[in-house]
């Protein structure tokens, strides 16, 4: 099936996210979406499949103009989409989801589940999928729980398929192989939208790029265009991708867990028995698949969440009951994964967010006052040296991009004097220009001698930031790994599994 889409605008008050864009799939081509978070690519998607309504311009399918008034309609019209958080009920079995809003009844009026097992059957043996219609959705690994969404769209005929950042939380074995189901579900016919950030991605699989920013098309051009010039096209600007950082000189252990345990509010084990020494002037990462107990260490080393066993010391002082105000004065610097959530207070300005850690002692107090006139210097001198693109300090953190929203966040921490420094997800939303330049500062920390943890999913980042990797599955340490180590092996490592001749 064609798409075409003909000057399509959508406005939320006065930010217009879609500025009359037009692009054209052909039948059985994978064309993706390439731009930064917040370049628009997911509103026009919404807009394709019925979510939103847009102010302006045309869907156009086999040259047919066609309107949706929500998502049933895109489905009965031949579009799907598998959301990067899945839409799958959890306690519901695969055929059960597959069928979820369009359930086959039988003569008495009851769900048909032999048909809707069946039906699995078909199409995972089309594909060479293996997926037990029976299995429940939350006993099966995330790889494959993105294979029944797929399913689940492909059982509705779905003719274009839309994948929203398909790859975010699979490991590079299963990105692989949802690059080979692409290929095949393209030589069988089906137009697919391919939605990502991931330049390496995009040239292993695309047919045609569509790149977007600040919500307007700005070019389309073939997956064997340069890495660099499509970062350009992202960004506006030459964008230096690769991290310029020397071998890096480990001093003394400045972080020792050992035997670390911590449980949630069901008491399962999101960390379960980790040690790691993390020394002086080294950059060491923590990766593997979302959900496997990265974002639990790091609030556990802010002292976010109670420690069942085990210590941590830093720099020989055990903090492993400390408060969260405690830790910060012990000298840990520390990014939340989720800056509008954990590190920034949108209403507040510039100058106000920078002061945060520490509004009860200097430079921001004189007596039992602020000091304006230190705050502001002090902001002023942070805006310049982390290349914070703002009016002036006085302006409110929600009024900025997200990747100067960030560079708030690292700026704040590094300005602190600091024995120990945690990033959990760095650069996620953050534009490529800004991610070239919080790479640069945390190698700048990691040379004054400063130990840094960095918790990260993308692989690319891991492999150009990290002295060492550690590699979490289930709330474990599988290996701790140079970062020579292949992307194959990193792969397998990610699902559980230690590759043979890797020693950890």
């Amino acid at each position: 099936m064609k798409l075409e889409l003909q000057g399509m605008s959508k406005r939320f008050g006065p930010v217009v996210a879609n500025d009359k864009i037009s692009l054209i799939v052909q039948p059985g081509e994978i064309h993706s979406l390439l731009g930064e978070n917040g370049a628009g690519k997911s509103t026009l998607m919404n807009l394709l499949y019925g979510l939103y309504q847009p102010d302006e311009g045309r869907i156009l399918l086999d040259d047919t103009e066609v309107k949706f008034s929500g998502p049933g309609d895109a489905m009965a019209a031949g579009i799907g989409m598998v959301h990067q958080h899945f839409m799958l009920v959890p306690v519901f079995s695969v055929a059960e989801n597959v069928v979820l809003g369009n359930e086959p009844i039988n003569a008495i009026g009851a769900l048909d589940l032999a048909t809707a097992r069946e039906r699995v059957r078909d199409i995972s043996a089309r594909f060479g999928f293996d997926i037990d219609p029976d299995a429940l959705i939350e006993d099966l690994p995330v790889g494959i729980q993105q294979r029944v969404e797929i399913v689940k769209a492909l059982a509705r005929d779905a003719k274009i398929l839309i994948l929203d950042e398909p790859t975010a939380v699979l490991t590079p074995q299963e990105t692989d192989e949802l690059m080979e189901i692409m290929r095949q579900l393209a030589q069988e016919g089906t137009s697919i939208v391919f939605i990502t950030h991931k330049l390496r991605e995009v040239k292993a699989v695309a047919d045609v790029v569509t790149v977007i920013r600040g919500g307007k098309v700005i070019d389309s051009v073939s997956p064997s265009t340069e890495v660099g010039e499509l970062a350009s096209l992202m960004v506006g600007r030459e964008v230096d991708l690769s991290v310029d950082k020397v071998e890096a000189t480990a001093g003394a252990t400045v972080l020792e867990i050992r035997d670390l345990v911590v449980v949630d509010e069901r008491q399962q084990r999101v960390i379960d028995g980790v040690s790691l020494d993390v020394r002086a002037g080294e950059v060491f990462c923590i990766a593997g698949v979302e959900g496997n107990g990265q974002t639990a260490l790091a609030e556990t080393l802010l002292g976010l969440r109670n420690v069942s066993e085990g210590t941590i010391s830093l720099a020989g002082e055990d903090i492993t009951h400390a408060s969260v105000k405690e830790v910060l004065e012990a000298g840990v610097g520390y990014v939340p994964e989720d800056r509008k959530k954990d590190g920034l207070v949108a209403d507040f300005t510039i100058e106000e967010n920078f002061m945060l850690d520490g509004s009860y002692s200097k430079p921001f107090t004189k007596g039992l006052s602020i000091d304006f006139a230190s705050r502001h210097a002090h902001s002023e001198d942070l805006i310049k040296r982390f290349d914070v693109r703002t009016p002036s300090g006085q302006t409110l953190v929600k009024k900025l991009s997200g990747g100067n929203q960030q560079k708030v966040v690292v700026a704040r921490e590094l300005s602190r004097e600091l024995k120990f420094f945690v990033a959990a997800q760095p650069t996620r939303g953050v534009d490529v220009g800004s991610i070239e330049f919080i790479h640069e500062s945390i190698i700048k920390t990691r040379d004054s001698g400063i130990p840094v943890v960095i918790i990260s999913t993308e692989l690319d980042e891991v492999f150009n930031l990290a002295d060492r990797i550690a590699v979490m599955y289930r709330g474990k340490v599988v290996g701790i790994v140079p970062p020579s180590i292949s992307r194959e092996d990193m792969g397998q490592m990610m699902a559980g599994i230690m590759p043979e001749g890797v020693s950890a």
